[in-house]
Parts: C-alpha cells; sequence; structure tokens
C-alpha cells in the first residue's frame, strides 16, 4: 500500500525532528504544491505568496518541538498557510494607492496605469470564471498553474485522484472555463 502525502509528511518531519535535517529539504519538496495552492488561493501576487511560504516554512522550524503530533504537519502547514495568507491579504486590502506610488511597488513599471486597470478587470473575470469551476477543477488549476512543474504522481496524492486522470480532468476544467469566458461578454482576451 502506498504512504499517503500525510504520513510521508509526518514521518518526513518526525526524521527531522530526531535530527536528520536533511530530511526538511523533502518535506519542502512534497508540500510545497499544495501550500502553494492553499496561498495562491487567497489571491496574493507571486512575490507576497513566495513571502508567505517562506514565512511558514520559517514558523515550522521555530515552533517543530511544539508540535505534540508530528503526523499532523501536514494539517498544521496547510492551516498555518491559511492563516498568514489571510493575515496579510487583510494588511494589502489596507495598502493605499500613494502607498504603492512612494514606494514603487508597482508590477511593471513601464505600464500605464490604463494598461494595469484593464490588467486587473481582466484577472477579476478570469479569476470570477474560475471561481464558479467545481472545487476539483478549481483545486487542480490553481496546482497546476502555480508549479514550475507539478509532480504529477504528488499531485494525485494530493488531490485524493487517480495519476492517469490528473491530465484528462485538467483538460475538461480548462474546457470548462475558455466556454465560460466565451460566453462573457465583458471577456476581451
Amino acid at each position: 500500500m502506498e504512504e499517503s502525502l500525510a504520513a510521508r509528511a509526518g514521518r518526513l518531519f518526525a526524521d527531522y525532528r530526531d535530527g536528520d535535517e536533511s530530511k526538511m529539504a523533502e518535506l519542502v519538496r512534497i508540500l510545497t504544491p499544495i501550500l502553494w495552492h492553499t496561498v495562491r488561493a487567497s489571491r496574493l501576487d507571486t512575490a507576497t505568496a513566495e513571502d508567505v511560504l517562506q514565512t511558514v516554512w520559517l514558523t515550522l522550524v521555530r515552533k517543530a518541538d511544539s508540535i505534540a503530533e508530528p503526523m499532523a504537519v501536514l494539517q498544521w502547514m496547510v492551516v498555518t498557510t491559511k492563516r498568514e495568507s489571510w493575515r496579510v491579504s487583510r494588511i494589502q486590502a489596507k495598502v493605499r494607492p500613494e502607498d504603492l506610488e512612494a514606494t514603487g511597488a508597482a508590477d511593471d513599471p513601464t505600464a500605464s496605469v490604463e494598461d494595469e486597470v484593464v490588467r486587473d478587470v481582466s484577472d477579476q473575470r478570469l479569476w470570477h470564471h474560475i471561481d464558479n469551476l467545481s472545487e476539483r477543477c478549481r483545486t487542480l488549476l490553481r496546482v497546476i498553474a502555480f508549479a514550475d512543474r507539478p509532480d504529477y504522481a504528488e499531485l494525485a496524492k494530493a488531490l485524493g485522484m487517480p495519476q492517469g486522470s490528473i491530465g484528462p480532468t485538467r483538460g475538461r476544467c480548462l474546457a470548462k472555463l475558455r466556454v465560460a469566458l466565451a460566453q462573457d461578454p465583458h471577456w476581451e482576451n
């Protein structure tokens, strides 16, 4: 019987706590895709999402001894990632446009304000249609979209679906998204 992602993560974390620091690298490798999906579900930009994940991993290292049950590390990481994402989202929601101008935080300094507004509206329309997909489609598309080279075996375990169905399911989900966008009179891309 194949080891579940949660069991594998728990075993690696227990080994790490027992002094095998090399196990942390493997733990990071297997959990990052699902944590990336979790943080991106909060609609944070790429750089902010990376910062959130770094904070979560540092928190795990700092609090490793306080986690009573190593087998619960996956759940602990997902919950911690959600909470940190929400915390950062709330802070970002309070940022004023003049704060961005003062810090030069715009994504593309050569883009005009009009270009950025159009891109933001377009992104909102896209996310609106993604949010209307089934939970399975939303989860799969977010994980695949935001992972450089998703490991289909790990993805299958994390999502609880057969590895061979990931590609066809992804295709059906993208087809549904294309149809929804094509039927949206406000979609221009």
